[in-house]
């Protein structure tokens, strides 16, 4: 009778919970069906923060490999840039989209029975290259069937007033979202990091993007060296002035191969533990106006060049520790 009680009142608080406002909730309520992301990552493109125009070695917990499953040429020969002239791989590049692109839609729609897709340019920043190689993969990535608009990682440093005149026009008839990693909006974080950026230019044209009206997708890392809970949740709070339409929250792990990795070998940087990063989370969450979706609560690693903090390995375990955490608030994710 016991376990029978706990079970029912356990239900009961799932029933009165309020329902975060997810991205696949977002997509549900305003296209009135489930629309699946698929995660693109073409070779050559890079970061002026790896090829020495803001900075050398990219940002400190930066392995761009380990967070791109498509990425098909760990070191293609091949660089973009937005001064290159003439871009001779993009035939190559064109190919590679498609290529992914198909492979990652029939996956989902055999497991899932996705209809409808955005398509994801995930992988390094996907605004620094010239702009008439960035309309032809825009472009080609439209025109595949049942795609109905895109998303495009990029930072605030590789943005364009051209470049966001042509995404305003792909607006008019298809859903844009410009992905930018924000972090943290304290300089002498973003310097610890090497970020290669600062808080004033990611509110300029996170503004800039948002007057255009473009949807605005905010990365944000809990756990930047050095930061408190209270550093975080300003981070928070200053994004969610900018009117974002979308966060991203991640933990902050070290990989084999970073920057970070030598600070964390030493003992000169500790990552954060799992009970303040959920707690950050949820504090966050209760935070956020009721128009801004939440694409993603935690991220992790799981293989060998994961160094750092152990529960980063499983990320399934943490979504389900976030949840209860939430449900505990009357939040339903």
């Amino acid at each position: 009778m016991v376990t029978i009680s706990l079970q029912n009142k356990k239900t009961s608080t799932k029933n009165r919970a309020k329902e975060v406002l997810t991205i696949g909730r977002y997509f549900k309520k305003k296209f009135k069906e489930k629309i699946y992301k698929v995660p693109i990552s073409i070779s050559g493109f890079t970061c002026p923060n790896i090829d020495g125009t803001v900075a050398r070695g990219g940002c400190s917990f930066c392995e761009n490999d380990s967070f791109s499953p498509n990425l098909q040429e760990r070191k293609p020969a091949f660089k973009l840039n937005p001064r290159v002239e003439k871009n001779p791989f993009l035939e190559r590049q064109l190919a590679q989209l498609e290529l992914q692109f198909n492979a990652t839609k029939s996956r989902l729609e055999n497991k899932f029975g996705t209809k409808k897709f955005i398509v994801y340019f995930q992988s390094f920043t996907n605004t620094y290259a010239p702009l008439e190689t960035l309309k032809a993969l825009y472009t080609k990535a439209l025109s595949f069937e049942n795609v109905i608009g895109l998303s495009i990682g990029t930072r605030t440093d590789c943005m364009t007033d051209e470049i966001l005149d042509f995404l305003e026009e792909l607006s008019k008839d298809k859903e844009i979202w410009v992905e930018y990693g924000i972090q943290s909006f304290y300089d002498e974080t973003l310097e610890k990091i090497n970020r290669g950026d600062d808080s004033a230019n990611m509110l300029k044209w996170i503004k800039k993007t948002k007057q255009r009206d473009l949807k605005v997708c905010g990365h944000l890392i809990y756990g930047l060296p050095d930061e408190t809970q209270e550093m975080m949740l300003e981070t928070l709070k200053k994004t969610i002035e900018l009117k974002v339409d979308s966060i991203k929250f991640h933990p902050l792990y070290v990989v084999k191969n970073t920057l970070l990795t030598k600070e964390f070998k030493k003992g000169l940087f500790t990552p954060i533990s799992e009970e303040l990063y959920i707690d950050t989370v949820v504090k966050s969450i209760k935070m956020l106006p009721d128009n801004i979706s939440v694409q993603r609560v935690t991220a992790g690693i799981d293989n060998s060049t994961l160094l750092s903090p152990s529960w980063c390995k499983n990320k399934h375990q943490q979504i389900k520790n976030i949840r209860e955490a939430l449900l505990k608030e009357g939040l339903k994710y």
